[in-house]
């Protein structure tokens, strides 16, 4: 089976989480998308939340720096998942997408077109979440999840168990 290699980064903004209606997909999902030729995993998730919701983050760092003059260090995910996608052009392939959390740098500035900020209640409660032509729907189990540990590790807090 055909797989691509995707980053995606569930950006935190005081107790918020972005997140945008993925017309495709039919959910509610964080910024990401392929890493392109000559791009390290971290550059591909930056430049997606950039281009696609149009603000500025940066990856909060899961693991020490090991303070090295060479070779270069890149940030590990926090999780990479392996995820089924029904696309009608490509077909069925796989995308291997490593997860990694951020943090907003800078003051909120306006999102782009279908983005939102979405409160870390709404998504620990299962509230549907609607805009203009979206019907009502939850975010799936794995991003209510992985946001409740993004949110965890914007704060230094472990998640409840």
């Amino acid at each position: 089976m055909l797989r691509h290699f995707t980053a995606t980064g569930f950006v935190v903004h005081q107790d918020s989480v972005l997140l945008h209606w993925h017309r495709k997909v039919k959910a509610w999902l964080p910024p990401g998308g392929h890493i392109e030729p000559n791009e390290d995993p971290v550059q591909a998730v930056l430049r997606e939340v950039r281009e696609e919701a149009g603000v500025a983050a940066e990856v909060i760092a899961r693991a020490p720096d090991l303070a090295l003059s060479y070779p270069n260090q890149v940030a590990p995910p926090f999780t990479i998942m392996v995820e089924d996608i029904h696309d009608p052009v490509q077909g069925l392939h796989q995308h291997i997408d490593m997860i990694y959390f951020c943090r907003l740098v800078g003051p909120p500035s306006p999102l782009n077109d279908g983005w939102r900020w979405v409160s870390r209640a709404d998504l620990a409660a299962g509230c549907a979440l609607d805009g203009p032509g979206v019907p009502p729907a939850v975010p799936p189990e794995d991003v209510r999840a992985l946001a409740e540990h993004a949110f965890c590790a914007a704060t230094n807090h472990p998640p409840d168990a």
